[in-house]
């Protein structure tokens, strides 16, 4: 057989990112075998379910077990399972891991982290293997994959700019990754990884709730005989090192705050505490146990296609598949755990569990237990509670609105969880409830703005009438928020209505009789201006009229009831969709000194300024819906048209 053997180079930034790591300074070190046992677990795990799957694999299960193994005297510690294994392309991807695991941000906050927080941010990239070049010199993978004859062994240096690569007859089924162990430092925090009561005390700290054995041989003194006739002598035995108790079928009363967080660190391969733990138990017909976790700082990669969702899924403790994803919706796809049921086939699919009755049970009961929880501690007068509703938002509320796009079951208890900024306060955010308690005697509906953030939406014109009658205005700034008002029609029977659409009536019924004769007069008083602007500017408008919400700008541009905002058509064309070109209502303010002198000016010259042989008139118009599209944020189609018409009109009046 010919031996293939392969001496690499790192990519640049990896190299840089491995370097970085090294030489930074970490919190705790410990976290080094967390990772490897971890990914020791992962592997029985899918050996176990590989086995099932593939009745032709001939690999023995009846012992899957991970070991620790160590030398004192050549500083080695080895983690090896008799897992899976991988593949030499497998391998040769897991160095690739760097290079796909968000590096240039990695890099940086590595750079910019605490030494409270820096070891921990290995967890969230799912770069764990490479943490041991923390603690480690040299590290040596050796791997074979079950069903295949051939094995291949990693090395690489700490510091080097190369590693090698070769394939090796003779190596079991499973990983052993070896360790070659930096010098002991504890003012580095870095510890003598060759000693048993250390590796006991990590062991118990991160692991103890492995589902399979985790042993190391070790020496023990045992006592024989007695009397004159009892001899000491030293014994070598395999024990066990953790007790492999599922946390999810203890009562949450004999767990620890401790073990559900390393617990949840486990599971979700993420570097913070839980906020919420979330235990489930459901009985009868069908039974299951779950228990889940709401994170308390949002992953960096939540909004990328690549973000991985769902839970983990066993049956009868056996693991059958990670991010489940029929076990848990989209828009709470941040929610970490693991399910376990006892009556679901082995034999399971991604297919087949899509139209699982069973499954789709299971995801009901989840996502309102989720929801129930997210609910109470809203409405939980406990401080802390309040303090933990507040973070969840902050980190999770854009995703949680994706919900009310299409969980129709859920949409009203979204509603209830769901807080918004409005006009009410400049910091505290708002329910829907305490906004409609909040609204007087006549308003039917519940009004609001969307933008691309706080300032512009407050500095709109349209909100100048609703400023005037104290009427409170939710402040809508996410992009999902563009979507989910158009098909969410109401909340406690008052329905959503955009301030930027459609026509605005504030006034009561006296209000209006008495302002009834000045309306008429203004619409005589305006009529002829306004059919000149709507010839004018058909290119840009499709009405103009008089305005009901300005009260000290001039002129504003809104839609009908159904239109697009402008918001809504950047986000669909930026995502690649073609819209038809819309256009929007231009409504003026007839109290206002520019809109007034412009119907004088238009009615002296009106002959003139229908034949087009008034430009400037024409240019007025143009700079006037032109300042409305920048009082909203928007962006005008030629700007250099409009500066140079601005500028010319200033000069002339210097």
């Amino acid at each position: 057989m010919t031996e293939h053997v392969e001496q690499l180079e790192f990519r640049a930034e990896t190299h840089q990112l491995l370097e970085l790591m090294i030489h930074s300074v970490y919190s705790n070190k410990d976290t080094f075998l967390r990772e490897l046992i971890s990914n020791s677990s992962d592997a029985l795990d899918k050996l176990r379910l590989e086995s099932y799957r593939d009745k032709d694999l001939e690999v023995d299960t009846s012992d899957l077990h991970i070991e620790l193994a160590t030398d004192t005297e050549a500083r080695t510690l080895t983690v090896r399972d008799n897992g899976i294994g991988m593949s030499r392309a497998e391998v040769v991807d897991l160095i690739g891991t760097l290079a796909k695991s968000g590096t240039a941000e990695l890099r940086k906050q590595l750079a910019e982290a605490k030494s409270t927080d820096a070891g921990e941010l290995i967890g969230q990239f799912g770069i764990g293997f490479y943490s041991t070049f923390m603690v480690a010199d040299k590290v040596v993978l050796t791997t074979r994959k079950a069903g295949e004859t051939e094995g291949t062994r990693w090395e690489a240096a700490a510091g080097s700019s190369t590693y090698t690569i070769e394939t090796v007859p003779d190596a079991p089924q499973g990983t052993s990754v070896g360790l070659h162990l930096k010098p002991a430092d504890e003012d580095d925090h870095l510890f003598d990884y060759t000693l048993e009561w250390k590796l006991r005390e990590i062991v118990k700290k991160y692991s103890d709730f492995i589902a399979w054995p985790i042993r190391m041989r070790v020496e023990r003194t045992v006592t024989e005989g007695e009397g004159e006739e009892k001899t000491e002598k030293t014994v070598v035995e395999d024990q066990t090192l953790n007790s492999q108790k599922a946390l999810w079928t203890r009562p949450r009363s004999e767990v620890s705050d401790e073990e559900y967080t390393e617990f949840y660190k486990h599971v979700s391969h993420a570097w913070d505490d839980p906020l919420e733990i979330i235990p489930l138990k459901a009985e009868g017909t069908f039974e299951y146990q779950a228990l889940l976790f709401l994170p308390s700082t949002a992953p960096f990669d939540l909004f990328t296609r690549e973000h991985k969702r769902g839970v983990q899924l066993y049956v009868k403790r056996v693991f059958i598949m990670d991010n489940c994803e029929e076990l848990m919706p989209e828009y709470l796809r941040f929610v970490k755990g693991v399910v376990d049921a006892q009556d679901l086939s082995l034999n399971v699919s991604r297919e087949i569990l899509q139209q699982d009755r069973q499954i789709q049970m299971i995801r009901k009961r989840l996502v309102r237990k989720v929801l129930s929880t997210v609910k109470d501690l809203q409405g939980s007068e406990d401080t802390a509670d309040q303090s933990k509703y507040q973070t969840f938002w902050r980190e999770f509320g854009r995703v949680l609105k994706e919900g009310l796009l299409n969980d129709f079951d859920n949409r009203e208890t979204l509603l209830q969880v769901s807080s918004f900024a409005s006009t009410h306060s400049d910091s505290e955010l708002t329910t829907l409830a305490q906004y409609v308690e909040r609204m007087p005697e006549g308003q039917d509906a519940i009004y609001y703005m969307t933008g691309e953030n706080r300032q512009q939406v407050e500095s709109s014109p349209h909100l100048e009438a609703f400023r005037a009658k104290e009427r409170e205005v939710l402040i809508l700034t996410d992009p999902v928020d563009e979507m989910w008002v158009g098909s969410v029609p109401e909340f406690d029977g008052k329905p959503f209505t955009s301030i930027a659409k459609g026509e605005v009536d504030l006034e009561t019924e006296e209000e209006k009789k008495a302002s009834e004769a000045l309306r008429e007069q203004q619409d005589k008083e305006f009529a002829e201006l306004l059919g000149w602007l709507g010839n004018t500017l058909s290119d840009q408008v499709k009405e103009v009229r008089l305005s009901s919400r300005l009260t000290s700008s001039p002129a504003c541009l809104v839609g009908d009831v159904f239109d697009f905002t402008p918001m809504l058509e950047r986000m669909y064309r930026a995502s690649g969709q073609e819209l038809p070109e819309s256009k929007r209502i231009l409504e003026l303010n007839p109290a206002h000194p520019l809109v007034t002198g412009l119907r004088d000016a238009y009615d002296t010259r009106r002959d003139d300024a229908d034949a087009g042989k008034v430009p400037e008139l024409a240019e007025t118009a143009e700079l006037l819906y032109g300042t409305a599209v920048l009082a909203e944020g928007g962006e005008l189609k030629d700007p250099a048209r409009f500066a140079h018409l601005l500028t010319d009109r200033l000069t002339r009046t210097v």
